[in-house]
């Protein structure tokens, strides 16, 4: 998929709720990787809490098409877990967990959340012209995603 799935807006200092949402998807993102494939498993058993979706749209200013393509799942379901404070399917959390933690890895690399943010949204030339973020929709796009996040890591181009 090419184009434009997000658009990184200027962040606005008076929008509290946006800045909390973002805080909260980082802050989920960067947890991956201290978790073992073990503790991550249960979690996405058990379901991830459907309020990081809304972080998770807030960080990348999602459009709502490109959510539920992500998330396999409809925006009115997912809005109905995050009123009621359900959880997700393992569906759609074992999504969200691959993509928090490509991010997480695009947060090391770029050694800020700013720089993996806008990263993770524009077409890249390496992916084919793909958007990191939509690729992270299967496991074999999130591993090009890495792949041109480690050559990134280690001096590369992409």
């Amino acid at each position: 998929m090419t184009g434009s799935a997000v658009t990184v807006r200027p962040r606005k200092t008076k929008n509290q709720p946006r800045e909390l949402g973002v805080e909260a998807f980082w802050v989920f993102s960067s947890s991956r990787a201290s978790l073992k494939d073990s503790e991550r498993l249960k979690q996405i058993k058990e379901g991830i809490p459907a309020e990081i979706v809304q972080a998770f749209r807030l960080t990348f200013d999602l459009q709502e098409r490109w959510v539920e393509l992500l998330m396999n799942a409809s925006t009115s379901t997912l809005d109905r877990r995050r009123r009621e404070h359900k959880k997700l399917d393992s569906v759609a959390s074992e999504r969200l967990d691959r993509i928090a933690s490509v991010c997480g890895l695009a947060e090391d690399v770029f050694e800020s959340r700013e720089g993996a943010t806008q990263w993770m949204s524009k077409p890249n030339k390496a992916l084919g012209g793909d958007v990191p973020i939509v690729l992270c929709e299967t496991e074999i796009g999130a591993k090009q995603v890495r792949r041109v996040l480690h050559a990134l890591e280690c001096g590369g181009a992409a």
